[in-house]
């Protein structure tokens, strides 16, 4: 059975939109992501993922301590590779943290985390997250030299960013699934953990279940998108669904 992470970030956008450095939720500060959390907790989600990002576009320090306070499952925190975000991953202790590039002029991460290039900034970050206990994730593309050094660093866990299959047509999406299947095998075979995230939707889903090894997708978008439509609830229970038919 391939578990689900359910991305909140989104409804912090829509929170943002209107209610731009609101201290927390009540009133008629709206939606609020913790409830969202915790109803796709209650309609199946295996874990709740958000990513803190610098700029605090979407999600805030309050969302994620009530998150870590509240929920039932996983805590899955996307962080930049930063001593700032080594620091408070440290100290705010989820389950799980998901390193990832970060760029303040991105709509969305747009690509992997290069370990490659920042191997001595992640590979303290893994180890200080090893030390404490702490399962770490490298978000990267799937590529053999980074997923062979994201096992030679420790990492215990990869999710490939599948943002360049979600985007491609034709003969280059058969080519993108085809690298994320040759990567995945490989992360395996290395004795790692394979996670999947970026694009995924309710569509593209019956192909991204294919992919050998998967442990994990992370959602997010998509299934806020069909949230607006049917409730968290249902978007929720229909992509698991589709996750595992």
């Amino acid at each position: 059975m391939l578990l689900l992470g359910v991305n909140i970030d989104h409804a912090a956008t829509l929170r943002e939109a209107r209610y731009r450095g609101a201290s927390g939720p009540g009133g008629i500060v709206e939606p609020d992501p913790v409830t969202v959390a915790l109803l796709s907790e209650q309609a199946g989600a295996d874990g709740i993922t958000v990513h803190l990002r610098e700029d605090r576009r979407h999600i805030q320090e309050h969302d994620v301590r009530r998150l870590r306070e509240v929920i039932a499952t996983r805590l899955n925190l996307e962080m930049a590779c930063t001593p700032e975000m080594i620091a408070y991953a440290l100290s705010l202790k989820p389950e799980a943290v998901c390193v990832v590039p970060e760029n303040r002029t991105e709509i969305t991460t747009e690509g992997g985390l290069n370990v490659v290039v920042h191997r001595e900034r992640v590979k303290a970050c893994v180890d200080a997250m090893n030390a404490a206990g702490i399962a770490t994730s490298l978000f990267i593309d799937p590529d053999p030299a980074q997923v062979e050094l994201a096992a030679e660093l420790r990492a215990p866990v990869i999710e490939l960013h599948t943002g360049a299959y979600a985007n491609a047509t034709g003969a280059a999406r058969a080519a993108e699934l085809a690298r994320l299947v040759a990567a995945a095998r490989l992360a395996a075979q290395s004795g790692l953990t394979v996670n999947a995230g970026h694009g995924i939707n309710y569509v593209n889903i019956s192909e991204v279940r294919t992919i050998p090894h998967l442990h994990e997708l992370n959602i997010g978008h998509s299934i806020m998108s069909r949230a607006l439509l049917t409730g968290i609830g249902e978007a929720v229970r229909e992509m698991k669904a589709r996750m595992n038919p």
